[in-house]
């Protein structure tokens, strides 16, 4: 994998993807990250982010030359909505992980998870070679899964009670990709 990805840029119809940087985090990221319903089944819940915090993550994400930390922009009004990772990519298994957030709740329901999931997929198999792609939910979390559904992933298995979630244990939803040149 090419290390220096500093630039990466990833286009389509209606977004461009973009390496997230310092300058994007400010109180309107702060506010998706400390917003209960955007950060509902997401780990990060458990604790409360500052400007000084998010910044010190985003530092560290750009220091990890297997991960791809992106910014989801809409072209229309140039707006910064979330975030998608990619990696880390594991060359040995050419495998990686993706993982999202649409932290600008205006931007939910509009199909740019999706179509954000499909230029990383597209990008993880064409550019970077990765056999597999996996990412998880929480069963709950109809909206991710339909995303990642929509942009060709399927049900690769469930973990059953993994995740407290508002007072109950719910399952794991494990979903996966492979390449299709790579089978």
């Amino acid at each position: 994998m090419d290390t220096a990805h500093a630039t990466c840029l990833i286009e389509t119809p209606r977004l461009y993807l973009r390496d997230v940087r310092l300058s994007d985090v400010t109180d309107r990221y702060a506010g998706w990250m400390n917003d209960a319903e955007v950060t509902r089944y997401m780990e990060t819940r458990f604790a409360a982010h500052t400007i000084d915090s998010l910044r010190a993550y985003v530092e560290m994400m750009r220091h990890k030359p297997d991960t791809y930390f992106l910014a989801i922009v809409v072209r229309e009004g140039d707006r910064h909505i979330g975030n998608i990772k990619l990696g880390p990519v594991d060359q040995v298994h050419r495998l990686a992980d993706v993982a999202l957030m649409i932290g600008d709740r205006h931007s939910w329901g509009h199909g740019y998870a999706t179509e954000a999931i499909m230029a990383v997929t597209e990008y993880a198999f064409e550019q970077l070679g990765v056999r597999k792609l996996t990412a998880g939910c929480y069963a709950d979390n109809v909206g991710s899964r339909r995303a990642f559904e929509k942009a060709g992933y399927h049900v690769e298995a469930t973990r059953a009670s993994h995740y407290f979630c508002e007072g109950a244990f719910q399952d794991a939803v494990l979903l996966a990709r492979f390449n299709p040149a790579l089978t």
